[in-house]
């Protein structure tokens, strides 16, 4: 029997965070236990706006938008909210479309690291994160714009499982209920909820979403 499919939406704000989306795709859809393949429709959009002036949506369609929430700087922190309110806009001129948030704390990167270690140490700045990836992938990158040159990328994706994906996902949740724990305060803007400290993030949630879907138990 033909097997059904899943399509899953996205805005991200760079290539790093849709390669590892399509790999995602591509590794469910090859797994032995997969129940529906998982098709990713994934753009390199920052501003959710114009990702959903191009989309024809016939019922009630999710999009998450992956980005960062890159300090508590002033500028950074305004930055972040005024994509919130695209969001919020985009759902707005297209009724059947609900955005939901897929942010990091400070960067992708976080999300990338906790596939391999735990990552649960609040850093100074999203720079740190730099020296956690030469060590925690073997690798010796100059700079964060050789790290994310597509072929070492992927050559880092290459070391992934589905099994190291469930354990990002573990560690993620771990993090966000020690937050809760620490007694932290979970923000609120425009319906989006978000913590401000470091580590935080949320994109584990589309991608626990997109595994229970799609693989059989």
């Amino acid at each position: 029997m033909r097997k059904l499919s899943n399509t899953y939406y996205f805005s991200v704000e760079g290539k790093t965070e849709q390669w590892y989306l399509k790999w995602l795709g591509r590794t469910i859809n090859n797994c032995p236990k997969v129940a529906k393949y998982a098709k990713i429709d994934c753009r390199v959009q920052k501003n959710p706006v114009s990702r959903v002036k191009t989309m024809k949506v016939l019922s009630q369609t999710e999009i998450t938008h992956i980005f960062d929430r890159e300090s508590e700087d002033q500028e950074h922190e305004k930055k972040f909210e005024n994509t919130l309110m695209r969001m919020k806009e985009a759902q707005k001129k297209k009724k059947d479309i609900r955005y939901k948030l897929g942010y990091s704390n400070f960067s992708f990167e976080l999300w990338i690291l906790l596939h391999k270690t735990d990552c649960c140490k609040t850093l100074n700045h999203r720079g740190q994160y730099f020296s956690l990836i030469n060590r925690t992938f073997g690798e010796n990158f100059s700079s964060m714009d050789e790290y994310k040159e597509e072929k070492n990328f992927n050559r880092i994706l290459d070391t992934f499982t589905l099994d190291d994906v469930w354990s990002a996902i573990r560690r993620s949740e771990r993090i966000m209920k020690n937050n809760k724990d620490k007694g932290y305060t979970a923000h609120q803007y425009l319906g989006y909820e978000y913590y401000t400290v470091n580590p935080s993030l949320s994109v584990w949630e589309v991608v626990k979403k997109i595994l229970t879907e799609c693989l059989n138990p």
